[in-house]
């Protein structure tokens, strides 16, 4: 029967999904006493929070109207840590305002930016994003939360361990401050609380029956592994459990991806979740979960909050939960809206501890056990095979027709073996696994026994001298001759320790025993009292302190303090400390054992200001000797002395010589010479450029002399001939026989030469190499001139 105070638009999708009934947290959200106010739920996963929230935000969205109209601003805003739960909040929002026509727009990270914005301004009612998504339009201008009248806190817990505090406080200043804020948490910690008292007002407190009765129904079981056999230990129970969905949980993504690769050589099909994958990568395997494509799903603990997947059978902790709020958030993905789950943890012996303490915080009881083996994989399988579906079911007229046609063709016992084999594809054989032993339980504490009649002894020194019980034990057993039984209880207070000792050992101890010098032992009479303020100044000036106050001025006099007790100092009696009156303190004189007299300033040792000098005025430096040195002078060269022995001849004055051909004269030569003077009779013309344009041409002997004034140009070569009748014959490669040296490439190998020849000698254009060359028989014909032949190219 549902309640009347919902509305009818969401009353109407809830019927047509099949509500008959509301959970606690749902009808918990609709009393009275919750109408208008900012709310602090708590209920355990799985219990329809998202619908709760839908369901209590509704009057503020709807504002009594049954179909709602464009908003250019969004009416209420749901905070969710993840993208998976911002996403699967929009989904249940669809359903459960779509009769109300509302408009329900997602801001989570990963997805594209510019289809958030145009669904933003496209209009929408509700507005639901995980925390750095929203602010992040916030910031762009995108977002406008000036009309929201209801902001929801989806797992705020969680929000508080991602480190979402900062963004929480940037989104809720942006929206107005008479708005309604709804908190949804799983648990409640303190610093929930302490959140609740900073965003909400007046927040009424409301707490299910599901928190505390926590995952009634689910079967939690803790199997002890050996280490090396965590991976098998997993195979074997997704084998046992065969569950239609199961997840995994891990803690790093390295584990993660392990698994992943482990458990798909197996032939399991498995998805993996984690942060490091896009959004699109997560929504596709939650989908694939979803249609059942894949039956695991390995997942770190981002995926421990608001993930809901149907029919989720087993969820298996791989590695332990930090603590106790995570463990339960990780089994509550399963045995949700009354169905049954078991949440399975892996525990190598190393964290056996760890794993007590965890079940213990989160005040669920496990049964430990071993995991299951193969032996017992098979059995389950032998089960599962007997009542499969496939020979429960009646068989229709054509089947029933091809199976008697295979018994005929095949037999009885061979269909049957391969119906077996059939039926196994897809399944992963399962693993041996070592044995262990189930460790025992930690034992429970050892109760508090009476130690009986007894002694209390105080000794002289506590938390001050740093004491401890174990450093005091032997201490005190070797001071009586006892041992550690006869000592009960050790207290260790501030300044001193009470010591209690059993009655017939106590006569060992006098009233008063040095255990070592500094160290006291002394009986009491009585028990003490250990809620007592420690001994000395009051507990209440320890803790309060006294405000400041200047002391009162003293009497004026010699000497206004009492005087000092000399008794207790005979052998160095002193004399009270006279006060000095500032006022006739004479000044400083130097020691009369110092020969130093104090400094007085000199009458003569006045000087004059500091007044720049003229040049003009400036005295010339005194010599050692004391002779006086003339102020310096710029000197001609002629008036120069040489220094030393030099001095005393007259030296002449340097004048620049010629000899005549444009030579200087030798270094050294000091003749009477006359100085150097211009040449008139040998006028200089000035330099002009030579014509290029018109080059000369070339004048050979024969030719005709040159114009008068210009001189002969040499001819290019020379012959025999031309070096007359008395020369020697001439060598190729010897020079030309007027001194001149040979080609410097002569008797170059490319040249086909040998050393001493010219460049030219040894090619065959030039004839065979060492072979002398005639001149023309008459010299003075100058048509049987030698004309000497062209250089080869190249």
């Amino acid at each position: 029967m549902m309640n009347d105070r919902i509305a009818r638009p969401l009353a109407e999708a809830l019927s047509a999904k099949g509500y008959e009934t509301l959970t606690a947290v749902q009808e918990a959200v609709l009393t009275p006493e919750a109408e208008g106010r900012d709310l602090l739920v708590s209920a355990q996963t799985g219990s329809g929070k998202t619908v709760a929230f839908g369901l209590s935000i509704a009057p503020d969205v709807l504002q009594g109207s049954d179909l709602l109209l464009f908003a250019d601003r969004p009416v209420a805003l749901v905070i969710a840590p993840t993208r998976e739960l911002a996403q699967q909040v929009a989904r249940e929002f669809g359903w459960l305002y779509e009769p109300a026509e509302a408009r329900i727009a997602t801001c989570v990270g990963g997805m594209d930016y510019r289809t958030e914005r145009r669904a933003l301004s496209a209009g929408a009612h509700i507005v639901v994003g995980t925390p750095g998504r929203l602010r992040d339009h916030i910031e762009r201008g995108s977002l406008d939360l000036t009309g929201v009248r209801a902001v929801v806190l989806d797992e705020a817990d969680e929000m508080l361990d991602l480190g979402f505090a900062e963004d929480l406080e940037f989104i809720l200043s942006a929206a107005p401050a008479e708005r309604r804020t709804l908190m949804f948490s799983a648990t409640v910690p303190a610093d929930i609380e302490k959140l609740a008292q900073t965003f909400q007002t007046d927040a009424l407190r409301l707490q299910t029956q599901g928190e505390a009765r926590q995952h009634a129904d689910i079967e939690y079981r803790a199997l002890n592994v050996a280490s090396r056999d965590r991976d098998h230990a997993i195979f074997n129970v997704l084998r046992y459990y065969e569950a239609e969905r199961a997840i995994i949980f891990c803690k790093t993504r390295v584990a993660v991806n392990h698994l992943l690769a482990r458990l798909g050589n197996r032939g399991f099909n498995v998805v993996a979740l984690s942060g490091e994958l896009s959004q699109q990568e997560r929504m596709h395997a939650l989908q694939a979960l979803r249609d059942g494509r894949a039956r695991v799903c390995i997942a770190t603990d981002v995926a421990a909050r608001g993930i809901d997947l149907p029919g989720l059978e087993l969820v298996i902790h791989a590695d332990l939960p930090a603590n106790s709020e995570t463990l339960l958030h990780r089994s509550g993905r399963t045995g949700r809206a009354g169905s049954k789950g078991v949440s399975v943890l892996i525990v190598p012996p190393a964290e056996f501890r760890k794993a007590h303490r965890l079940l213990q915080g989160a005040k669920v009881v496990a049964e430990w056990a071993k995991a299951p083996s193969a032996e017992e994989v098979a059995e389950r399988d032998a089960v599962r095979l007997m009542e499969d579906a496939a020979l429960t079911e009646a068989p229709s007229d054509e089947d029933a027709a091809l199976a008697a046609e295979l018994v005929a063709r095949h037999g009885a016992d061979r269909v049957a073996a391969a119906f077996l084999k059939l039926w196994r594809i897809g399944r992963a054989a399962p693993e041996e696994l070592s044995d262990t032993t189930t460790p025992a339980a930690p034992a429970a504490p050892r109760p508090k026994t009476d130690f009986g009649p007894a002694v209390w002894f105080t000794l002289s020194v506590g938390h001050t001298g740093r004491a401890e019980a174990r450093w005091l034990l032997p201490k005190i057993c070797d001071a009586g001759g006892i041992t550690r039984t006869s000592i009960g209880a050790i207290r260790v207070q501030q300044d001193e320790t009470f010591v209690q000792i059993s009655a017939p050992v106590a006569a060992q101890f006098a009233a008063s025993t040095e255990l070592e010098p500094g160290l006291t032992l002394r009986r009491m009479e009585g028990e003490p009292d250990l809620n007592a303020p420690p001994r000395g100044r009051p507990r209440e000036e320890r803790t309060e302190r006294k405000p400041y106050a200047p002391r009162p001025p003293r009497p004026e006099g010699e000497d206004s303090r009492p005087p000092r007790d000399e008794s207790a100092r005979e052998d160095r009696p002193r004399k009270p400390y006279p006060k000095r009156d500032e006022s006739e303190r004479k000044p400083y004189t130097k020691r009369e054992d110092s020969e130093r007299k104090p400094y007085v300033k000199r009458e003569d040792a006045e000087r004059k200001p500091y007044a720049k000098r003229e040049d003009t005025e400036r005295k010339p430096y005194p010599k050692r000797d004391g002779e006086t040195r003339a102020p310096y002078a710029a000197r001609p060269d002629g008036d120069r002395k040489p220094r030393g022995e030099a001095a005393e001849a007259p030296r002449k004055p340097y004048v620049k010589r010629d000899e005549g051909n444009g030579r200087p004269a030798p270094k050294g030569a000091y003749g009477d010479r006359k100085p150097y003077a211009k040449r008139d009779d040998a006028p200089s013309k000035p330099w002009a450029k030579p014509d290029r344009a018109t080059p000369k041409p070339y004048a050979r002997k024969d030719a005709a002399p040159a114009a008068e004034g210009d001189e002969p140009r040499k001819p290019r070569w020379k012959t025999k001939a031309d070096a007359g009748p008395d020369a020697r014959p001439q060598r190729a490669g010897a020079g030309d026989g007027n001194g001149k040296p040979p080609f410097k490439s002569a008797g170059f190998k490319s040249h086909g030469g040998k050393p001493g020849q010219s460049r030219s000698a040894g090619m065959k254009s030039h004839g065979k190499p060492d072979t002398p060359r005639r001149p023309p028989a008459d010299a003075s014909d100058t048509s049987k001139r030698f004309v000497p032949p062209k250089r080869p190219k190249g």
